[in-house]
Parts: C-alpha cells; structure tokens; sequence
C-alpha cells in the first residue's frame, strides 16, 4: 500500500458514528470496557502464538496500560499484542459488517453496550466519547510496516505509515467535549475496577502512591488494577476456606460474613465457572439483590443476572463467569435460548445439593444458620418446584422453644397428639412468641408442640406445605380457642335461642372497638377459661397477609380487619353478666308479620320498617345495659389488651376502672 491514504469506511449508512451514539448513549461508559478488552485480547493472542511456537521473538510487557492527560484531555489504551498490519486495518477497522443502521436499531432495540463487541463494533464504541481516535499499530509479523489510521467521527479516514519501535497498538481518545467527566483518574479508575477487576493480562493505570509528607505521592511502582486469577478460575481442590472468605470480603468489603458458598466448576455441555455465597439477611426487609456479577471470559458484563439464574437465586452473592450465555441478544431471546435453561437448571441442582450436603454432614451447622437462610429457601420452594421437591428433604422446622426438626422428624413427634378427628394432622405455628406467649403456654399446657413461624413469607410458606405434606393442615395458634384447634370430637355448643344469640352479639358489640368486623359466638371453654377470647379466623388472616405480599388477592386486603369474639358461657363472670341481662332487659317484642308476597312494594316496605324498629328498640336496651356495665367492659377491655387492641381513651378509661376495682376490693 502506499505511505498514505484516505478512505471512507465500508458501511452502507451514511455515517456510523450518530447511530453509534444514538444506540449506546444511555451506557457509554462501556467504551472503556470494550477497548480494554480489544487489548487484552491481542495480548493473549500473543502468549498463544509464542505457547506455539509461531512467535520466536522475545514478549517483553504483555501488561495492558491505560493513560489519562487530563490537560490534554486524551486517553490511551496500550498493549504489546499481535498488533495489526495495514490490510489488517482496513480489514477490521475499515469494514463494518453490518447491513442498515435502522433494520439494526429496530433488531437490538432494547439492548445496551453488551451488544457492542459481538458485531464487531467494540472499536467503534470509542467514538461515543471522542471526537477523534487514532490507532498506531505493529503487527507481530516479520517484515511488517506499522501504520497510524484515524478518524475524527466522520465516514472519511486517514492512514499512513509510520514509525513504532514496539509491537502492539496504541488507541489515542481525544474527549469531545460533552464527555470531559473522562478526563478525570478517579472516573476512569473506577471504570477500571468495575469492568475489568478480573480481566486475565495485567492492566496498568498510574504509579502506587505512598503517604510522604503529608500528602500521598506517585512512587515508581506501576499500579496494577486487576487480579489475573481470580479465586473461581482455580480448581476447588486448590483452596481453602479461608480463600472464599477473603475474596467475598473483597467482593464485598461492607458486609458480614456469608453463611456458606458454592464453588461452580463445570465444561460439558457448557463451560461455567464461579462463586456463589449465600449471604446473611438479618434485615429481612431491605434485602440486598442484585449482587452475583456475570462475566465473559473473566470480563464484567452485568450485575443483573434475573433472566439467567432463577428469581429466588439473586439473593446470592458472588460471580459467575460463562463464554456460553448469549449476552449480545434480547431479553425475551435469553429467557427462551436452551443454554441459559441448562445453565439456570444446573446452578439450582449445585445450590439443592449444597444445601442438601450440610443438612446431612453438617446438620448442628444448618441449624445454627438457619434463621438467616429460611427466607430463602422459602423463596426458592415457592418460586421454583424442581427447588421446591428437592428442599423437601432439607428444610427445617423451628420451635418456639428453639428446637430444629426435618419434616419427617416433626411429623413423628407430634402426629400422636395432633391427629385431629378427621385423621389431618394440624401443626400450630406462632408469629411472634411475645405476643403470642398466653397462646402459646394454652397449647403446650394440652400437650401439643407449637412452630415458630416469623418469616415475611410464611403465610405463603403454609399453602404450599399443606399441598405438599400429606393430610396436614396449619393452625396458627391464636386462631382459635386452644379446644377448638384440634377438635377430637363432636363438641356440644351451648344451647341458645335465636334471640338470645341476636342479643349476645349485640351485647358484646356494643363495647367494642369500632371500624372492625366482629362475629360474636358462644361457645363452652369451662369455667376456669377466659370469659372471651378475640381471635382472627386462619383462612382470612392468612389470605390478607398473602394479599399484602402481592399474592394477587387484593380484594381480601381490601376488607376491614375481622375478629372472632368467643364468649365463654361456662366462665362465672360471662354467666353472672347474662344473668343481669337477662333480669334487667326485656325480651325483645314480637315481631309484626311480613307483609304478604301479593303486597305492594309500599305494604312491604312499611312491614319491614315495622319489623326493623322493633329490633332497633330492643337492641338500644341491650346497648343502654352494656353501656353501665362496668364488669362487662373490663372483660373486653382485658381481651383487647391481650391482644394489643386496647388503646386512647380506651386504654386510659380501663386502666381508671382497674385502679377502682383494686382499690375497692382492697378497702372494703
């Protein structure tokens, strides 16, 4: 070729470059990234011709260096690699291969710069910040010219033969002027650890720096940005516990350390390797996503990994690092490509037999961590059913009294006691040990063992558990009257006339709090229980929980909260209570007769408005006795205490009425 020439760059748009920027502007600081890689990739070439012997020539410094002026406002990326020769050049810098730049953005619309190397336009990407580029290059080869190429962001080039010393290619940026934040070493350095941290060849930014005189100084020393074998490219066999641990803190310096990790080391049918931890989530509420880094060949591509590992896993931390995920295509193409399903399959199975693994040789050790890994294996059984039936076997149960079990072991210590009447066998669960602790101590007193269940997710977690464990349901003990959440037998219920059932809800209704629902029952607990007990029916606390969580079943979140209210009939103050009703409030008058079904609309409407006034009456003098019942109030006001209902005026009135009763008692 001659000394010099000029050309125009083979694309059939008329000019690249605004495409370029249009397509990857919302992720330009992948340039960076990608030219990095480019040398990287010369480097390497380098070593595997010398490892061949096609090179006899001495290497020298295979390092990449990466050099900012910021007055100058230039960046240049530097290797001693293979270099390129002119036809090289026009070859793969002159010649883009792609057809339209529309028919390209239409293609790849919703990707960012991962896309940028696979169509072979990781060089190009440079121009997303610079308003010039020249590359001065010297191909390994004997005989071979080097040669100085640049283009300052129009189709027209410029290239000449120059003089080089050194083998390799030096890219030069020249900053536009919209992209000065890349004239700045803290910018680019950070760039440098986020994307190229691990990259396999040494890359070089500035000099290390010591404190001398008050103040930090460059020393002589070249300042090596990346570790070339990071701790997932050597074998398992290699490393010790402590290796993990260190490169987790290095990964992730803030926080504790992880509960376990999984070393991934597999190259059939796919090549993958990696580091998985299962990090602690003591804070359950703020959970921490997003923190398994994806690499090529040891190169940062993302930190969003959703559509390659299951949902449930990117609550791991860690590394993988695959040749064979197909990054450089759609969302919608990777969720579908059948290497990425082998890939997500597999890393469950690695995680199932881990989790599997401790659970059998290291059981103390599952159970000492179990609090902070149970929110996600919940998360996995429910979101994954392959997960789901494996964790079957390894999942545990707690205790209220701190006690670990399997599945198989619980179901033997309790299905003697906790056989219903109809052959289920009912587990009780509490939430919150505190605030459940009369419940629970009502439970342990009949004999029957109490679950602590306090996950975000367990009103969930017991749906799923009662499809998959056979004939066994969950009661959360609170839920009902400790006799009536694993009925034996038929139970007899007091004998009470519709009027009086009409009066007895009326009763109780009337002192208590308003805005919620309440479905006031008498029932036969035994003289030495509580007068009544306040609970919330499973099925519909349950579902409003799972409702709150995003369940889908938004109309149960939507309805006021709901109470049971259980009067003890048998108790002697509940008796004592209805007996003074009974005395001091008439029977409710006979109602007028409906209206009969040939009436008019306004005969029927006038027999109802009979009718209605005549329970509205009698329900005021039910209401005007319990208003000036004071025992009646202190047994209600003591059941909302119970259960952290009570409070205001309320609160206040029943803690001037409780100081009167003891005073009373006391002084007379």
């Amino acid at each position: 070729m001659a000394k010099s020439t000029k050309g125009q760059i083979g694309v059939t748009t008329e000019n690249i470059f605004p495409v370029i920027k249009q397509f990857l502007y919302s992720d330009h600081e992948i340039f960076l990234r990608e030219l990095v890689a480019n040398a990287v990739d010369a480097t390497q070439k380098m070593k595997a011709l010398a490892a061949s012997g096609d090179c006899k020539e001495e290497l020298g410094d295979l390092q990449v260096h990466v050099e900012l002026d910021p007055k100058e406002k230039t960046l240049k990326v530097i290797d001693n690699g293979i270099g390129m020769t002119a036809e090289e050049v026009d070859k793969y810098i002159n010649q883009i291969a792609f057809s339209s730049a529309g028919e390209f953005l239409e293609k790849y619309k919703d990707q960012i710069g991962n896309i940028i190397g696979h169509f072979g336009l990781g060089f190009y990407s440079a121009f997303m910040v610079a308003k010039k580029v020249t590359i001065e290059t010297l191909s390994w080869k004997e005989g071979a010219k080097a040669v100085k190429w640049s283009c300052d962001g129009s189709p027209a080039y410029d290239m000449e033969e120059i003089e080089k010393a050194d083998r390799g290619t030096v890219i030069t940026l020249y900053l536009d002027d919209d992209s000065q934040e890349y004239a700045d070493k803290a910018r680019i350095e950070g760039l440098l650890q986020k994307y190229c941290k691990f990259m396999p060849v040494p890359i070089v930014f500035g000099k290390e720096q010591e404190w001398k005189d008050g103040k930090y100084v460059d020393t002589d020393k070249d300042k090596i940005i990346n570790a070339v074998e990071p701790l997932w490219t050597k074998a398992p066999s290699e490393l010790k516990e402590e290796d993990y641990l260190s490169f987790y803190r290095t990964l992730y310096p803030m926080n504790e350390e992880p509960l376990f990790y999984i070393h991934l080391n597999v190259d059939y049918p796919f090549n993958l390797t990696g580091i998985l931890y299962f990090p602690k989530l003591k804070d359950r509420v703020a959970i921490e996503r997003n923190k398994i880094s994806l690499y090529c060949n040891q190169m940062f591509v993302t930190d969003h990994v959703d559509n390659i590992v299951p949902d449930f896993m990117t609550l791991l931390h860690g590394v993988i690092d695959s040749p064979d995920i197909p990054l450089n295509v759609s969302r919608s193409y990777l969720q579908s490509d059948a290497a990425v399903k082998k890939i997500s399959t597999y890393i469950t199975k690695k995680v199932a037999d881990r989790l599997e693994g401790i659970f059998k040789d290291e059981r103390a050790q599952l159970e000492a961590k179990w609090d902070n890994l149970k929110l996600f294996i919940e998360y996995g059984m429910l979101s994954d059913e392959k997960f789901c039936e494996r964790a079957l076997k390894f999942a545990l149960f707690k205790n209220t009294d701190g006690k670990y079990f399997s599945f198989d072991e619980y179901k033997s210590a309790v299905e003697s006691a906790q056989t219903d009447k109809d052959k289920k066998l009912v587990y009780l669960y509490a939430t919150n040990v505190e605030d459940q602790y009369a419940f629970i101590e009502a439970a342990k007193n009949k004999g029957y063992d109490v679950l602590l269940m306090d996950c975000e997710l367990d009103s969930h977690y017991v749906n799923l558990l009662e499809q998959k464990l056979t004939d066994t349901r969950f009661a959360r003990v609170d839920s009902d009257a400790v006799e009536n959440l694993i009925p034996k037998e038929e139970k007899v219920k007091p004998e009470m006339k519709e009027d009086e059932r009409y009066d007895l809800e009326n009763l109780f209704k009337a002192v208590l709090p308003a805005g919620n629902d309440y479905f006031v029952q008498g029932d036969n607990l035994g003289a030495d229980a509580a007068p009544i007990l306040i609970t919330q029916n499973e099925f519909m606390r349950r579902y409003r929980e799972m409702s709150a969580l995003g369940g889908g079943m938004n109309f149960y979140g939507s309805l006021p909260e709901s109470y049971n209210i259980t009067v003890n009939m048998e108790n002697p103050l509940v008796a004592k209570i209805w007996a003074a009703k009974q005395a001091d409030v008439a029977p409710q008058a006979e109602l007028p007769a409906e209206a009969p079904s040939d009436a008019s609309e306004e005969e029927k409407t006038k027999a109802r408005e009979a009718r209605e006034a005549v329970r509205k009456a009698h329900r005021a003098d039910v209401e005007a006795f319990a208003g000036g019942n004071e025992m009646l109030h202190q047994i209600v006001d003591l059941a909302l205490l119970s259960n952290g209902m009570l409070k205001g005026k309320a609160l206040s009135d029943f803690i001037a009425r409780s100081q009167k009763v003891v005073q009373d008692a006391y002084l007379k």
